[in-house]
């Protein structure tokens, strides 16, 4: 028996994987991994597989980075944990400072999670509350748009639009007010992004002048609807949502878990528009990969409304075990440094146009309706009328085949659906680029 194979026996005994229908390991079984290195995932008897999605996004500087790693360890050396309520430590306040400076301005408080879905919750809860302790019991109802993605958790379940999570657990949420997306996927045939999501803005209009007094805020992803389908949209429609969002007085939160650090183009998608959101929920990227950590960020006058005597009752009683955990803030450390001292932003402009390049031969695929870019993601949609836009059924689970096929040939490519997308880490080279390419 390989390596492998005793591996995947042992796993499946007693291992439930996340979104996964585990009768399709009987098929399909997990690939156990034995070691990481840069884009490369090595198993149990030696086969390699070059890391395209950046295991879930959370991976930037590849596996095993030296520096991040020494970080860690420097850190373990010297305090591993403590609990934040009542305590501080170095990591958290440098980490702090340092989030402070680099977001957009006017954005001066960090409160510390542990996962993405998380960081959603605290601002969902921190917008509520908000508006509580300012008088306005009224306002207790969420937009979102359509086709948006925000999380596993009851609350960011609640306020995503994709049906496959969502649906089965409808009985258990709350209803927000749904929007439909500036998604250029839609676009009428010659017009812009910019056109289209100028276009789009409207019904937000509508829906917040209907609505205002019981919202407390809009919650997006920008530029990029990930788990939707890696649907994008032009940096227009952020401006003007900001603007909407100031004239209504209701707040705007920026999921930022999957699109900040690097992955639009910019440190945050934020910065495209110009914009300051009033919550920004940063993760997976913010410790390279290496640990669990997320982090939302909010204003002074955000803060102030809780700030008080304990007699008030306004201050925010929600916490996590692991808040601000010392390991995880020194990788986010280590990781602001890698961008810093190496640059990452202007370097990923190359690699931005090498996928672009690389990505080129599929628009004219006889079974691809569309092919798709925002920095260092690149989505390519399968079709099957390209030209209707007609999607071939969900039964055929062809991305599942995509899937299978890169395996056997070397990569890591999990499409979502039936879209197929590259967001490698961003110590990609070129030349591993068009390997990811060509295996597509």
């Amino acid at each position: 028996m390989s390596a492998n194979r005793d591996f995947i026996r042992r796993d499946l005994a007693v291992v439930w994987h996340p979104c996964t229908q585990m009768k399709d390991h009987e098929q399909m079984p997990p690939i156990p991994i034995r070691h990481g290195e840069g884009v490369y995932l090595e198993d149990f008897d030696g086969n390699r597989y070059i890391d395209a999605v950046s295991s879930w996004w959370v991976n930037l500087f590849g596996h095993g980075n030296p520096r991040i790693r020494a970080a860690i360890q420097q850190q373990a050396e010297k305090l591993e944990h403590v609990i934040l309520a009542g305590f501080t430590h170095e990591a958290v306040v440098d980490l702090s400072e340092r989030l402070v400076a680099l977001t957009p301005a006017g954005l001066d408080k960090c409160f510390y999670a542990d996962n993405g879905s998380s960081a959603v919750e605290v601002a969902l809860k921190m917008s509520f509350h908000y508006w509580r302790n300012r008088g306005q019991a009224a306002r207790r109802r969420f937009v979102n748009l359509a086709n948006s993605y925000h999380g596993e958790t009851l609350g960011a379940l609640a306020v995503g639009d994709v049906g496959l999570y969502k649906q089965t657990y409808a009985d258990l949420l709350l209803e927000p007010i749904t929007v439909p997306s500036p998604d250029c996927f839609h676009r009428e045939p010659g017009e812009s992004w910019r056109d289209y999501s100028e276009r789009m803005v409207a019904p937000m209009e509508e829906t917040l002048a209907r609505h205002a007094d019981e919202v407390c805020a809009v919650i997006l992803e920008p530029l990029v609807q990930a788990a939707g389908g890696m649907r994008m949209y032009h940096p227009v429609y952020l401006s003007r949502v900001r603007e909407l969002c100031d004239r209504y007085q209701v707040h705007l939160i920026a999921d930022e878990i999957c699109t900040g650090f690097g992955r639009t183009g910019t440190l945050f998608a934020c910065e495209q528009a110009h914009i300051t959101p009033d919550f920004m929920c940063l993760s997976k990227g913010l410790t390279g990969g290496f640990l669990p950590l997320s982090v939302v960020l909010t204003s002074n006058r955000v803060y102030d409304a809780f700030y008080g005597d304990y007699q008030n009752l306004t201050a925010f009683l929600h916490s996590h075990s692991y808040t601000g955990n010392a390991l995880a803030c020194a990788a986010a450390l280590a990781t602001l440094d890698i961008f810093e001292q190496d640059d990452t932003i202007t370097a990923n402009r190359a690699l931005s146009e090498a996928l672009r390049i690389a990505t080129e031969r599929f628009k004219d695929h006889p079974h691809v309706g569309d092919v798709r870019q925002t920095g260092m993601i690149v989505a390519i949609e399968l079709a099957q009328d390209p030209k209707a836009r007609k999607p071939f059924p969900w039964q055929e689970r062809r991305g599942r085949r995509v899937y299978g096929y890169a395996l056997e040939h070397g990569a890591l490519l999990r499409p979502l659906g039936d879209v197929v997308y590259f967001m490698p880490p961003y110590v990609i080279t070129p030349q591993q680029i068009e390997a990811l390419a060509q295996i597509a």
